[in-house]
């Protein structure tokens, strides 16, 4: 969401940032908000991101700015969307606007990272994420499941409700085969408030039985197939074919862009991620290390990147990592 503030006098007057999908644009709830009109010929609007100039499902925020005749524009970044792309900052200083641009920058490309992600790289914002037990092992071995048939938490409680909050920040959730085959999971954020994410399942030969949850058809489900018979295929959810000969990866990013999915969290399992981290397709990793010892079972992906910053959450230790 792009924000926007307007001052007058060195005093914040107005404030909006946009609205969901259809709605008024941040300028337009910023100007809206303002008590007196009439000092906006005066004031200086401030946004993170360029305003559009041209009709989409909104009127123009270029416009509405001239049209309050507002003098002094300051914007974080340049909109990378083909329709904006300068235009907007153009039709601005053509009408006599004084307009200031990249200011604050760093902080506004961190803000709108998954749209910039979209537009520039034409993919989604990739969150890889995953548990690993102090010897380094995202889950026990065969053995050791078959003999304890109850999940193995390798988080604390506060952790794992830490990760239902993500869920409920991203669009969407994507696991491989052997994970949703193991832990039947939900993918939901049923321990925090908040609109449950789209479900991306990788699933080559449709192994994943139309009970589990991920086939219940409660969210939008996306299953990532190389079978092409429509008979296999399970009523409301959405199925797209790839070659599992080539990139996975990248092609897992085409079919999330085509779905206009600007930002997904990959939870494994280790071989999924791997593929990513391979192909060099993710921009943030989120790694909780807990207290557990499995002594063997599967090993975590191996990973380079620059570490970010780190905390614990009670016993865990989360290390976030970007790839720069």
């Amino acid at each position: 969401m792009v924000g926007s503030v307007i001052v007058h006098n060195d005093k914040i007057i107005g404030e909006g940032y946009t609205s969901p999908y259809g709605g008024p644009h941040a300028e337009v709830n910023a100007i809206l908000s303002v008590a007196d009109p009439s000092v906006l010929a005066e004031a200086t609007i401030y946004v993170t991101l360029e305003p559009c100039s041209h009709f989409g499902k909104t009127p123009p925020c270029a416009d509405l700015i001239l049209k309050h005749k507002i003098p002094n524009v300051v914007i974080g970044l340049l909109d990378p969307h083909e329709k904006v792309a300068g235009k907007g900052i153009e039709k601005l200083k053509a009408a006599g606007c004084h307009v200031s641009v990249g200011v604050l920058k760093k902080e506004c490309k961190d803000h709108h990272k998954r749209f910039l992600t979209f537009y520039e790289k034409n993919r989604p914002y990739i969150i890889l994420k995953w548990a690993e037990t102090s010897d380094g092992y995202i889950a026990p071995s065969q053995e050791k499941r078959n003999s304890t048939p109850e999940p193995f938490w390798i988080t604390n409680a506060n952790s794992q409700q830490m990760v239902h909050q993500w869920r409920s920040e991203e669009q969407a959730i994507l696991v491989g085969t052997n994970t949703a085959l193991q832990d039947n999971p939900k993918l939901d954020v049923r321990h925090w408030k908040g609109k449950n994410p789209i479900r991306i399942v990788i699933d080559k030969a449709l192994k994943i039985p139309s009970h589990y949850h991920l086939m219940d058809g409660s969210v939008k489900t996306i299953v990532l197939t190389a079978v092409e018979e429509t008979n296999a295929h399970i009523k409301d959810i959405d199925y797209e074919i790839i070659d599992f000969s080539g990139n996975i990866a990248q092609q897992i990013c085409e079919v999330l862009h085509k779905h206009q999915i600007l930002s997904v969290i990959i939870e494994g399992g280790s071989q999924t991620l791997q593929s990513f981290i391979s192909e060099n397709l993710w921009d943030e990793a989120r790694i909780f290390i807990g207290k557990p010892v499995f002594g063997k079972g599967l090993k975590a992906p191996t990973i380079n990147g620059r570490r970010h910053s780190e905390q614990y959450i009670d016993t865990d230790n989360l290390i976030f990592l970007k790839n720069d």
